[in-house]
């Protein structure tokens, strides 16, 4: 292993042969690191944390600390990040509760840049961006694919779904459905990611269904019991968007904190 001199590994963490780890770091007992990743100067990662492989964590980042949760009292809790992320400057990732399945998760392939805040609890999916001074409060879930603007606060519990783009400076307080383009305080809808899904690899067809979804939950004038029916229906108009219009009709089914509308 690659680890400066000056670096305090405790002799309790397991870190792979090709972990680098950079001068003045600080890596706890419970903590798992997995092969090619390479942790920054002047980083503390801490707690019961897995680091999978080939992840970047750059200098003065705070990973696997206790959840800022006044009922949090001890309890061994964790923080579990997959391969592959890019993790900037003075990100802050905090292990779970208790209160919800005890661990936090960030999926793999995800590009968080400076500042980044990821509370407990919070589950990240694969491939989502995170700008600088973004802000996850407990239990938040974002879908694959994500996109969220620099600035932005996202409330406890809310849940955006996969491939939905979240502006600059925005203040999120409720879900926001799968492939919606939201922003601003109050929040509001402004389109459906169209130009994400074309550079996703996504048809005309499923884009069109998009669109109709899109149209259904927001400019029909419908409720949304009589969107949702509508969603559902083109499925079957529109055989290749299946899949699409079952992550929204899931999505839909499970929100808890009503949608953004």
């Amino acid at each position: 292993m690659a680890i400066h001199a000056t670096a305090l590994v405790d002799p309790g963490a397991a870190l792979d042969a090709s972990v680098e780890v950079g001068p003045y770091a600080v890596i706890g007992p419970h903590v798992r690191i997995g092969a090619g990743t390479t942790v920054g100067a002047h980083c503390v990662i801490e707690g019961h944390t897995t680091i999978g492989r080939d992840n970047r964590i750059f200098q003065f980042a705070s990973i696997g600390a206790a959840p800022q949760d006044k009922k949090y009292a001890g309890e061994p809790t964790q923080l579990v990040i997959g391969d592959r992320n890019t993790i900037r400057e003075f990100c802050t990732f905090n292990c779970g509760t208790t209160q919800d399945a005890g661990i936090t998760r960030v999926g793999s392939d995800n590009w968080i840049m400076a500042y980044v805040h990821i509370a407990h609890d919070c589950v990240v999916g694969d491939q989502t961006i995170l700008a600088n001074n973004a802000t996850l409060a407990g239990h938040v879930h974002l879908g694959d694919w994500v996109i969220v603007g620099g600035l932005t606060g996202i409330h406890q519990f809310v849940k955006i779904g996969a491939h939905a783009m979240v502006g600059f400076a925005s203040a999120v307080s409720q879900d926001v459905p799968p492939f919606m383009m939201v922003d601003g305080n109050p929040l509001a809808v402004r389109g459906f990611n169209a130009e994400g899904l074309r550079r996703r690899g996504f048809g005309a067809e499923r884009i069109g269904a998009v669109k109709q979804m899109h149209r259904a939950l927001y400019r029909s004038g419908k409720t949304l019991a009589d969107a949702r029916d509508a969603i559902a229906a083109l499925a079957a108009e529109t055989p290749a968007a299946a899949g699409d219009v079952a992550l929204m009709d899931g999505f839909l089914a499970q929100a808890t904190r009503g949608i953004v509308r």
